[in-house]
């Protein structure tokens, strides 16, 4: 199971008046561990008035950059960006775990794909990364981004999305959306929604010949291209999302293994392994989450958002009967497979034996 470990800063860029870019160094010993594929992320902490803080940032450079780099903007009130846009310096160090997530699909060096990507806001730092590695490792390959930002001054990267456009010509291409600001081409202007994507497939995309469409950014516009694929014909298994941001319940609730039918209103008798050590002890049924509970219980269990969105805190359900609350972060198959998100996870029946090392 995947532990903290520090890393230095070795750079920290001002991209925009709200975001900054951290560049990152792990200890040799480490290096491994920090072995990254395209679209995942770090998860860090940090102590704040005696409140440790884990937050996610998706990681930014491609794999042949040979470097770890991170963007970070500033989210109103959000503690851990604030801190990181004012106040991380050169030198500072960082308790980060290894990489995780699953917002990528594997690289074919000898493919001939299309590849399309919508990103709003800083929903492009995972985008970037999986952009950059296509261009370098699939030499046949192609990819279109649509990006949505309020203003041209708020677009994150831009002069290297454009430096990447110039270097691949007929490989890559970018079409900006801009809420706030007219544009020559009035359907470049505003929110993405249904409209939009029906009028961008009539006129600029032609979807049928996407083989993979990345989608990152806020709830609303992640749900509504999502809906705007399918209509036009592509599979859910072709559609690879990552949101940064969650305020709506995720995919329905999921129970998870046994079908056992238990009279509510006792405890739950909760064994958990962890780093292939296996303890047990007594929760409620309802009111706490397993990861709450493990947490309580002095493991140190892996988690970041706790809201559902990120994976960090998925565990297999081995005995009993767990139901998610929220899930933005698994895919069907692996809800069917007994994998839940803890940070969700209540309890259902009597006894629940769970495993963060499947």
């Amino acid at each position: 199971m995947a532990r903290f470990h520090p890393l230095k800063v070795t750079e920290v860029r001002r991209e925009t008046r709200d975001a900054v870019v951290i560049t990152l160094v792990p200890r040799d010993e480490d290096k491994a561990l920090f072995d990254f594929t395209q679209g995942q992320y770090l998860t860090f902490r940090r102590d704040f008035d005696g409140e440790e803080l884990r937050r996610s940032y998706s990681i930014c450079a491609g794999k042949d950059e040979d470097c770890l780099r991170v963007g970070i903007k500033r989210v109103e009130g959000g503690a851990f960006s604030t801190w990181a846009n004012e106040n991380l310096a050169p030198g500072d160090e960082l308790d980060a775990m290894p990489p995780m997530g699953k917002f990528f699909t594997a690289i074919e060096p000898e493919a001939v794909k299309q590849y399309l990507g919508f990103a709003g806001g800083s929903g492009i730092t995972p985008l970037l990364s999986i952009i950059k590695t296509v261009l370098v490792r699939e030499p046949r390959s192609r990819f279109t981004l649509i990006y949505a930002n309020r203003q041209i001054n708020t677009i994150m990267f831009r002069e290297e999305l454009e430096d990447l456009k110039n270097s691949y010509l007929g490989r890559f291409s970018v079409i900006h959306v801009l809420e706030q600001e007219g544009q020559e081409i009035d359907l470049f202007t505003g929110r993405i929604d249904a409209e939009k994507m029906k009028a961008l497939f009539g006129h600029w995309l032609d979807v049928k010949a996407v083989d993979t469409a990345f989608i990152c950014g806020p709830e609303p516009m992640m749900l509504a291209i999502a809906a705007s694929l399918r209509e036009h014909g592509l599979a859910d298994s072709q559609i690879k999302f990552e949101l940064f941001a969650s305020g709506q319940p995720g995919r329905a609730k999921a129970k998870a293994v046994s079908k056992a039918d238990i009279a509510p209103g006792t405890g739950t008798q909760a064994t958990v392994t962890l780093d292939g050590a296996t303890r047990s002890f007594e929760m409620p049924r309802s009111g706490q989450s397993i990861l709450d509970a493990a947490l309580a219980a002095s493991l140190d269990a892996p988690y970041s958002c706790k809201a559902g969105v990120c994976s960090t805190c998925r565990c297999k359900v081995l005995e009993g009967e767990v139901e998610m609350v929220i899930n933005h972060a698994l895919e069907d198959y692996e809800v069917r497979a007994g994998y839940v998100l803890s940070c969700q996870a209540m309890p259902l029946s009597d006894r629940v034996v769970v495993s963060y090392d499947e």
